[in-house]
């Protein structure tokens, strides 16, 4: 079916809008249905003929990975990976219970942040790879334009948070430092766009040129993506910022999450230094530092 589908879409004149896709994607399905004698399940097809898996990343997260995986129910993924780590909840039970049936890898120690990623991207055979997180609940409906952009070419397709940022003056330290690596990478027109935000989707060829091991610091695997002349991408609009739940790790001044995702960004900037130098590219114009001596 989602051949079909994909097959009858490339005939159109133009691309499908989001709204019209699903519109247009419900009235084939249920024809093809109706053709077999079989009924309507609700399933929306995927617009690519690729493999597709889709990779979350659960601790302590059974009052919401129930209802994130009853999205990814819709869409015919190839695989659904989901990786366990340090949950002491029963989120490794509503998983196993749930009939979106994913391949769940679990840990009983806390893996790291974003480890889990690269563990559920080792494990994946698929061809486009879509990184979700267990708590924070999106629309089946708004993961289709990710997908649809790695199909078309795009290598890292980032979730654009632009819109749903302040402006530079009254930004928190976080936004300030995504933007100031994309800079520093001459990429000025991701603004604050990160890897380090869901959802975002790669290729199977972005995982090999980036390393899965890479792959669990985000930002250092953006800048290695840039810096190897992979297409990077925001792909789509969703706002993850404002539906993230607020615990004692992600929340106040100087929190924890700030602090890692700050030295994830130095990390990068590091690496950023070891191929355009001390400066990152940022000319200095203004001194004339040989006429200072020593």
């Amino acid at each position: 079916m989602n051949h079909d589908w994909n097959k009858w879409a490339s005939r159109l004149p133009r691309a499908l809008s989001t709204t019209l896709y699903h519109s247009a994607a419900r009235k084939f399905f249920k024809g093809f249905y109706s053709e077999i004698g079989e009924k309507y399940t609700r399933l929306v097809p995927l617009p690519t003929d690729k493999n597709v898996a889709a990779i979350l990343s659960v601790k302590n997260e059974d009052d919401m990975i129930s209802k994130v995986l009853d999205e990814l129910v819709y869409l015919p993924f190839h695989e659904v990976i989901v990786v366990v780590n340090g949950s002491n909840d029963k989120s490794f039970e509503r998983i196993r219970e749930h009939p979106a049936a994913p391949i769940v890898l679990h840990y009983e120690e806390a893996l790291g942040h974003d480890v889990g990623r690269s563990i559920g991207a080792k494990v994946s055979q698929s061809d486009i790879l879509l990184f979700l997180d267990g708590d924070i609940h999106i629309s089946y409906r708004k993961l289709i334009p990710f997908i649809q952009s790695v199909d078309k070419g795009t290598d890292v397709a980032l979730n654009d948070i632009s819109p749903f940022i302040h402006k530079l003056v009254h930004r928190d330290a976080v936004s300030v430092v995504k933007e100031f690596v994309n800079r520093a990478m001459g990429r000025a027109d991701l603004m604050a766009n990160s890897m380090t935000a869901i959802p975002h989707a790669l290729s199977r060829s972005a995982v090999e040129t980036i390393g899965l091991a890479n792959l669990s610091v985000p930002p250092l695997a953006q800048v290695i993506a840039m810096k190897k002349k992979l297409k990077v991408k925001a792909s789509a609009s969703i706002n993850v910022l404002n539906i993230n739940r607020r615990s004692d790790i992600n929340h106040g001044q100087h929190n924890p999450m700030t602090q890692l995702i700050i030295g994830d960004h130095l990390e990068a900037l590091h690496k950023v230094m070891s191929r355009r130098g001390n400066r990152l590219s940022f000319k200095d114009n203004m001194r004339k530092r040989h006429l200072a001596g020593g």
